[in-house]
């Protein structure tokens, strides 16, 4: 067997460096947020694949602190937007404003020009402002009188709603949905976690000032960019390929489902599980890793029968009966 040439072994370096530092990014932000695990690696699996994230869960489950305390682990900009029914587009863009001095006009960033932007209550915008987020998400720039801008790197867009009050709300449509790569679920923590989340803050933690509560970097872009590199080196074989689709194509033909999941649904689910594959410390995907991202890679991008709905049927139900049926490759 050859020897790795210097590059080689500089990049496995490098990537091993860069994993480590991500693993150390749940027991940072876990001086701040209680019991998310699955959200902080969902959210990082997103980073590294360069996804959007859909976060779902009542009021008061540390959507917001959990986003916070990830760009200051990450040593990346922040900034948060909480959509409501007279938000504009050019709220969130940006927009020409005209300077008296010059006499001319000049673009004045919003506030998508960041790392991290924290959609706050997206579904309580009406979809034209919806759709403002529709090219940063996609293209990575907005553009404003005809100028495109690209946007900062790296770029992920946290978007939040809640799952229980839907007066007053403008649904997503489906080809919004679709564009985020993940849909995590942030559910309510348990009787013991919630007993540390009040004995914290009887103690004197404030979630407003993450300094005080012991939160440091741990890691940055120059990690991320040499985790995307080893995860883009990350092996999939056509047997796991042709799992992916499998299943994919399965959400089409099921009785519960108006809607399956999309081309783009199977190559998002690929990418989350070569990304979790990577960062559990394999240079191959498994059948495991693929079932591990399919709920939160499919759920938002399937659409129940009204029927089905009725009688309890939730799309994790039918994407758990999914998996079960499938043949699994050896």
């Amino acid at each position: 067997m050859m020897a790795p040439t210097t590059d080689s072994a500089g990049n496995t370096e490098d990537a091993a460096a860069a994993r480590a530092s991500l693993e150390t990014l749940r027991t940072e932000i876990a001086k701040a947020v209680v019991g998310q695990d699955p959200a902080v690696t969902g959210l990082v699996v997103a980073l590294l694949c360069r996804g959007h994230v859909l976060l779902e869960g009542v009021p008061g489950v540390a959507k917001t602190l959990l986003v916070r305390a990830l760009a200051s682990a990450l040593e990346l900009d922040t900034k948060r937007v909480q959509f409501t029914p007279d938000l504009m587009p050019s709220d969130v863009t940006g927009s020409l404003v005209y300077d008296t001095r010059t006499a001319e006009f000049s673009f004045q960033p919003g506030p998508v020009f960041t790392n991290l932007l924290l959609a706050d209550e997206i579904n309580r915008t009406p979809p034209k402002t919806q759709s403002s987020l529709l090219e940063a998400m996609e293209e990575r720039q907005v553009t404003v009188d005809g100028t495109p801008r690209p946007l900062p790197e790296p770029f992920l867009v946290a978007a939040t709603q809640n799952p229980v009050e839907y007066e007053g709300t403008y649904p997503l449509p489906e080809a919004q949905l679709d564009r985020f790569l993940l849909k995590l679920t942030i559910p309510l923590p348990s009787r013991e976690d919630e007993i540390d989340v009040l004995t914290r803050h009887a103690s004197g933690f404030d979630p407003r000032d993450l300094h005080a509560a012991g939160l440091r970097p741990v890691a940055g872009p120059a990690d991320l960019e040499a985790a995307r590199a080893a995860v883009a080196r990350t092996t999939v074989s056509a047997e796991i390929t042709a799992y992916v689709v499998d299943i994919c194509r399965a959400t089409r033909q099921s009785p519960s489902l108006t809607l399956g999941v999309s081309p783009r649904g199977a190559t998002a689910l690929l990418a989350a599980a070569r990304a979790w594959a990577w960062l559990t410390g394999r240079d191959y995907v498994t059948p495991d890793d693929v079932k591990a991202l399919a709920l939160p890679a499919l759920r938002h991008r399937v659409q129940l029968r009204p029927e089905a709905e009725m009688e309890g049927v939730t799309a994790d139900s039918v994407i758990n009966s999914v998996l079960a049926q499938v043949p699994v490759p050896r």
